[in-house]
């Protein structure tokens, strides 16, 4: 059975929202979420946290989660890409852990996923050995548009010209790679976060739209969950 690591990237030095990652939501910090989520799935051997602050150490710790050395500061900055910190944290884990077949990215901001989409991105890659990677995504029949660099506004595919009833629309899907995404390590080893031989699993909850950067996002986060426990 391949091994699986899950990898969940937590930097301390947030702008948007100073301490997010330890900020307490739902009655638990923000990133115990995605540490219980992916403890969760049930298919995760590793749960790992790539952190450079000893705060959010102790909270991913206390949460579960295996938190074995500190990332480098030159791997937090505002401006580090996402994927050269996952090529870091699996080529440490592995020199302590030995080899993993797929990485699982997480991202902690992301806290309205369910478990399961971990559990089937997995499964799925597990199952067709020619995916690359599998992950969330969510539907929409919205048209789009992009800004060329002559300042010309084009619409992405020109079959969004064509107006008709949404049952009747072609779909596109937005990629929430946060929220679960499974790759091959081979994969992640290369700097790469996923592959082009892909599969999705659509989302159905609008709240997976909500990612925590500042405070309207953590406050609407907040109204969500309480929401939901009113509910039952």
């Amino acid at each position: 059975m391949s091994r699986v690591i899950a990898i969940l990237p937590a930097r301390g030095g947030s702008k948007g929202l100073p301490g997010k990652n330890v900020m307490l939501i739902g009655g638990k910090p923000l990133i115990a979420h995605s540490v219980a989520h992916a403890k969760a799935s049930g298919v995760c051997d590793r749960v790992l946290v790539t952190t450079d602050s000893p705060e959010i150490r102790a909270a991913a710790e206390a949460a579960g989660a295996w938190v074995p050395f500190m990332r480098a500061a030159a791997l937090a900055q505002d401006l580090t890409p996402t994927e050269p910190v996952l090529t870091d944290a699996l080529a440490r884990a592995e020199a302590i852990d030995g080899r993993f077949d797929i990485v699982v990215f997480l991202q902690p901001t992301d806290i309205f996923r369910k478990p399961e989409w971990i559990t089937r991105a997995v499964e799925l890659l597990r199952q067709r050995p020619e995916l690359e990677s599998a992950f969330a995504a969510a539907k929409t029949h919205k048209n789009f548009w992009y800004r060329e660099k002559s300042g010309e506004l084009k619409r992405v595919f020109d079959w969004m010209a064509v107006y008709g009833p949404r049952q009747t629309r072609t779909p596109v899907y937005r990629e929430d790679t946060g929220l679960a995404c499974a790759s091959r390590a081979s994969l992640v080893r290369q700097g790469r976060r996923i592959g082009d031989r892909v599969e999705i699993i659509e989302t159905d909850d609008a709240a997976c739209a909500i990612d925590i950067h500042n405070a309207f996002d953590f406050w609407l986060a907040e109204q969500v969950i309480g929401y939901r426990a009113r509910k039952g």
